[in-house]
């Protein structure tokens, strides 16, 4: 008898760790969202426990169960698939097989998964592609580039770059039936970073004759200075992306050095010497007040010079679009800024809209109040099918 009450005990607890998430009451589908929070803990756990025991790398565990979620480069009958490479760097490519009279819009998309994990063949991403395609007659270039632990910043940076630059060439261009004056740039999380800090650095780039018309950033993570923002300190074990998490995928980003991790979770990363960085991210002065919510700003506590010093990524504006200065900002296409209200990185994307709207760029912010992170890619939720409209929708308008 005793043994069952014991095993009756450690069943209850172990399903209130995985089964009990606190949710705001706005949510939909509450009780999806904490299945999908459940296998997401099994997984993370998982790894966590292999990495412990020597196995493997926490990110190439997650690695080998999202590659289950893959789908083959496959046309139907509205859309031709297939898979090519622009200047070495994989892309997959959706065309509409109906023809067409006119030149095309032309959208290139970076998948997210924190820099480590993902691709252009996930299934979220796949729909995602193809319903663009479907809806807006147009042509998508879903782009790969390396992942962390096995490469690191600038690698991921310059594998898109590389094929963006190849993408705006005119005679690829042609090849595709993309007009130039028609071509877009769109990423989500870690991917909608690698939007970012492209097209800014593509406003200096005088070999890129074609610049792109617009670009669209769903919840980006655009700045490594402040890991204690508000939206950090509010959903900071929320699902889908908890702030220890996201402070592995940036750390990861830039080393596999753990030290680097502890600094930026405790906030003690960046330099005394690169403390003026912090007014490109000061949440006091670039946060609207509904979003502060009586939080109290407090001036960073610097950390030593020697990690800036082995890791200077995590200080370069190729990896936090939100420390690039306002003269460059001021040259930024027409911007479509998506956030959710129960995301970490919700701070990030809300501050670069008001530095944008400060430095004249037009711009439209597309706040979900109920929103969380990754929702776009969840199938089967209903609020992924209500953003995937907004964004089309928005994309169908301005693009």
């Amino acid at each position: 008898m005793g043994k069952k009450i014991i095993l009756l005990l450690l069943v209850g607890v172990l399903g209130a760790y995985y089964v009990h998430t606190p949710l705001p009451d706005n949510i939909e589908e509450p009780w999806r969202l904490i299945w999908l929070n459940t296998q997401l803990k099994i997984v993370t756990n998982l790894a966590t426990f292999a990495e412990l025991l020597g196995n493997n790398h926490f990110m190439n565990t997650l690695m080998f169960y999202m590659n289950r979620q893959e789908v083959p480069p496959t046309s139907d009958e509205n859309v031709t698939v297939m898979e090519t490479t622009f200047n070495n760097v994989p892309v997959r490519i959706y065309i509409p097989k109906q023809k067409s009279e006119t030149l095309r819009r032309g959208l290139f998309y970076i998948h997210g998964g924190g820099w480590c994990l993902g691709s252009a063949g996930w299934f979220g991403y796949d729909s995602l592609s193809r319903q663009t395609v479907n809806r807006l007659d147009a042509v998508v270039i879903s782009s790969n580039y390396r992942l962390a632990p096995k490469y690191h910043f600038p690698n991921q940076f310059e594998d898109v770059y590389n094929a963006v630059r190849w993408f705006l060439r005119q005679d690829v261009l042609d090849k595709y039936g993309v007009d130039p004056k028609r071509v877009g740039i769109s990423g989500d999380s870690a991917g909608g970073n690698l939007a970012a800090a492209v097209t800014q650095q593509l406003i200096g780039d005088r070999d890129i004759k074609i610049k792109f018309k617009i670009q669209s950033l769903i919840y980006p993570a655009l700045q490594t200075l402040d890991m204690d923002l508000p939206s950090y300190q509010e959903n900071s074990h929320f699902p889908g992306l908890s702030k220890s998490l996201m402070v592995r995928f940036w750390s990861e980003y830039f080393t596999t050095d753990r030290s680097l991790e502890n600094a930026m979770l405790f906030n003690q990363h960046v330099p005394v010497e690169s403390s003026h960085l912090f007014q490109f991210v000061n949440w006091s002065s670039l946060l609207p007040e509904k979003f502060k919510k009586g939080h109290i700003y407090n001036s960073p506590t610097h950390g030593t010079s020697e990690l800036a010093k082995k890791y200077p990524g995590f200080l370069d504006v190729r990896a936090a679009p939100l420390l690039a200065d306002d003269s460059k900002l001021r040259s930024l296409p027409l911007t479509y800024v998506i956030t959710c209200q129960n995301d970490v990185l919700r701070d990030d994307g809300i501050m670069y809209v008001t530095r944008l709207r400060n430095a004249g760029v037009r711009v439209i912010h597309n706040h979900i109040e109920d929103g969380f992170h990754g929702a776009i890619s969840y199938l089967g939720f209903k609020i992924k099918h209500r953003i995937e409209n907004q964004y089309i929708s928005w994309l169908s308008e301005n693009l």
